[in-house]
């Protein structure tokens, strides 16, 4: 993946009407989806399509992949950091565990790319500029128990010690420097694995850190290891 395939496509600001229309900055994993996309905004009135992929002043950010990849992720990170927008996000295929790192980025709408219709991308739009949401049903129920399973697992109520770390955290950093894969760290300690995932991936989160090897460097760094 490419800046090449990063599509940028724009309308006459004359024909623009102040006030009434969604500024939307278009990306996709691929040209033809990026175009299909931007084309199917031109053709209605409520949206204006940014030249720029990520402007400051956009309103909304869509993207569309057929599965995000970490590819992908590292896009909509980027634009997350780039933007204080939130998102719409157009796919066919998406892994469950890095939904609660999607809401994060604050993609707010999540729609299948086979039924994507332009009232259903402009209606998911329009309910992103006014800060409102369209997780499925099936998304927001695990998103919840995402939320619970960090609040349960990760967050203790005496909070991180001085290195930034709670207990729970530096006993899955220690096996984790080990060599132990997150099986094993959760027969280890009595967690589901998904605990283990979701303790690693809230310390990854907390420190900005890209993957697992960062993650151990870090806690070598501040003494927890």
């Amino acid at each position: 993946m490419n800046e090449a395939e990063s599509a940028t496509h724009s309308v006459n600001p004359a024909a623009r009407a102040p006030g009434e229309q969604v500024r939307v900055a278009v990306w996709a994993a691929d040209p033809i989806t990026s175009t299909g996309l931007a084309e199917m905004l031109l053709g209605t009135a409520e949206v204006f399509v940014a030249v720029d992929p990520f402007p400051a002043d956009v309103d909304v950010l869509v993207f569309a992949a057929d599965r995000v990849s970490p590819e992908v992720l590292a896009r909509i990170s980027r634009a997350a950091a780039e933007s204080a927008a939130p998102a719409v996000l157009v796919t066919r295929q998406l892994d469950r565990a890095v939904l609660l790192r999607l809401v994060e980025c604050r993609v707010v709408a999540v729609l299948h790319r086979g039924a994507v219709t332009s009232e259903r991308l402009v209606g998911a739009i329009r309910d992103a500029a006014e800060r409102g949401g369209a997780l499925p049903n099936d998304l927001l129920g695990e998103l919840l128990r995402q939320v619970e399973d960090l609040h349960r697992d990760v967050l203790e109520p005496r909070g991180p010690n001085s290195t930034g770390f709670v207990a729970r955290e530096i006993d899955v950093l220690r096996l984790l420097a080990e060599g132990w894969d997150t099986e094993e760290i959760g027969k280890e300690l009595c967690y589901s694995e998904r605990t283990v995932k979701n303790v690693i991936y809230a310390m990854m989160s907390r420190f900005n850190l890209r993957n697992r090897a960062q993650l151990v460097a870090h806690g070598v760094r501040t003494g927890v290891i």
